[in-house]
């Protein structure tokens, strides 16, 4: 799971940005945790040990240096582009799903036991599943604590700590800071009124609370380089009205979460991506920035998949001239599916349109508190009982979208965070009307596939034969990667970001 010790070394000496995320250094006479890059003095060789998560260092007894926060690095990015059971655990531990269900319902998820998951975890992680979902809990309450004046005991039930207790110890160990101690590092948040940031959580309001979560900023970080223009510039251009925008330099959308409905705006920026989000239930925060990272693509290793495309003849320079290439994923792979079915054989602009009137039609109604957002994206359910005759456009077509959501309502199909991606492809590729194209896309969009490539699309046509039409299968397991910048040659709207629209 982690490079050798060697290389582990090699990377804390150099203090190489392109590991962060990938392993953690240990430091045996201080007892912390660090990312590779650390700022710090380096340690002494045979003081240092070696982690693959944070989750297990934490397990182990160190807690995170306050100076380089590595809570906050990238995620590994090995749970985008594995498709094994380790991979899909983590995605659904990332979506939030122990803190709603246990740990028994994200084995259930994968079909295995309880014990059979711990194994695989520790096994490669060095870290059950609980002490991995118990670090992300830490993680998501120090950000609800630095970011937000929400009372401490809500950020504990925000966070899915289940008691006062737990919330506190579990911030001490993982920060040696108590919960009032980090957010007196904010002197804003320290003065106001109802923050309890001069007071020790209490258990007053944990179980059942009211609370609504208003505005909350949160950074994103990712490994450079990124190559934001293609990446908002296709969210912008393929937005559906009423669950998507541009303003002001962000890319906005509705999210439909677990516990209610969302809002998120995405604007990039030269280190990181900042985020705005609205949320009716604060519980959400964890699957909500979840699902914004994998929208962004920002756990990507841009590095290692540059480097292997740009050894290429024909992608070199691609790459030289706009690397760090992402792809634009999505934060439902189930809506994504049913709009890139709703977009077969049409221009962007109609896509946008016909999708928009579905919407219209049988999306839930939102407030926005901060643009035009109107709707969230109706569920399969709900597309599932509509008839043919009442999509417009071709009748294969409507009937193709129909046995599509109808699938995915069922369950029949499955294209979540833990979703198996050989059974998803093949239960696919058995529903009449969605041939190569629209399987490939939603593999490579709505499933994370890094290898998955639409040969049959026109504008990849077009590119690849701009290029000397060269083999594709000799960029794998990128090819995902190799259409980004394949379909950035293009002169077309997904690959530029919108001038910003004054509301």
């Amino acid at each position: 799971m982690i490079p050798t010790r060697a290389a582990c070394l090699q990377a804390v000496a150099s203090r190489d940005t392109r590991f962060d995320g990938q392993f953690f250094t240990a430091v045996r006479t201080t007892r912390i945790y660090c990312r590779p890059s650390c700022p710090a003095m380096t340690p002494r060789e045979e003081n240092m040990s070696f982690y693959p998560s944070a989750a297990a260092a934490q397990d182990a007894g160190y807690r995170a240096c306050r100076r380089c926060r590595p809570d906050t690095v990238p995620g590994s990015p090995d749970w985008d582009v594995r498709a094994d059971a380790l991979a899909r655990a983590m995605r659904l531990i990332g979506d939030g799903v122990v803190e709603r269900e246990g740990v028994p319902g994200v084995a259930a998820r994968l079909g295995y036991s309880t014990r059979q998951l711990q194994r695989i975890t520790l096994g490669e992680l060095g870290a059950s599943p609980l002490a991995i979902a118990r670090s992300q809990r830490a993680h998501t309450a120090r950000i609800l604590i630095e970011t937000s004046p929400m009372p401490l005991s809500d950020v504990a039930y925000a966070a899915g700590f289940g008691s006062i207790r737990s919330f506190n110890e579990a911030i001490k160990v993982a920060f040696d800071r108590t919960p009032t101690q980090l957010r007196d590092l904010n002197p804003n948040l320290r003065t106001l009124k109802g923050g309890s940031a001069g007071e020790s959580a209490s258990s007053g309001g944990l179980r059942g609370t009211k609370t609504v979560l208003g505005r909350v900023d949160v950074r994103l970080a990712f490994r450079p380089p990124l190559a934001s223009g293609p990446l908002f510039g296709h969210l912008a251009a393929t937005a559906v009205p009423g669950v998507e925008e541009w303003r002001d330099g962000a890319y906005r959308r509705t999210l439909r979460l677990p516990h209610g409905p969302g809002i998120v705006a995405l604007a990039p920026r030269t280190d990181h991506v900042a985020a705005t989000l609205w949320l009716s239930d604060p519980r959400d925060l964890t699957p909500a920035i979840g699902r914004c990272r994998r929208l962004l693509d920002l756990d990507a290793d841009p590095i290692a998949v540059d480097a292997a495309l740009g050894a290429d003849p024909a992608l070199a320079p691609l790459v030289a001239a706009g690397p760090g290439a992402r792809i634009p994923r999505t934060v439902d792979a189930s809506e994504l599916a049913l709009r890139i079915v709703l977009g077969q054989q049409v221009s962007t602009a109609a896509a946008a349109t016909t999708t928009g009137r579905l919407v219209e039609r049988l999306g839930e109604p939102v407030i926005d508190p901060a643009g035009d957002l109107t709707r969230l994206f109706p569920t399969p359910d709900a597309v599932a009982t509509l008839e043919a005759s009442e999509i417009p456009g071709p009748r294969a077509r409507a009937e193709a979208l129909v046995t599509l959501a109808s699938a995915l309502a069922s369950g029949r199909l499955e294209l979540g965070p833990g979703a198996d991606w050989d059974e998803a492809g093949r239960t696919l590729a058995s529903l009449k009307g969605l041939g190569p194209w629209t399987i490939e896309l939603i593999a490579m969009r709505g499933l994370g596939d890094p290898d998955a490539f639409p040969a049959g699309d026109l504008g990849l046509r077009r590119a690849l034969a701009s290029v000397g039409d060269p083999e594709v299968g000799r960029w794998r397991p990128w090819r995902s990667y190799a259409a980004q910048y394949l379909w950035a040659t293009l002169d077309h709207p997904i690959n530029r970001p919108p001038q910003e629209r004054t509301p």
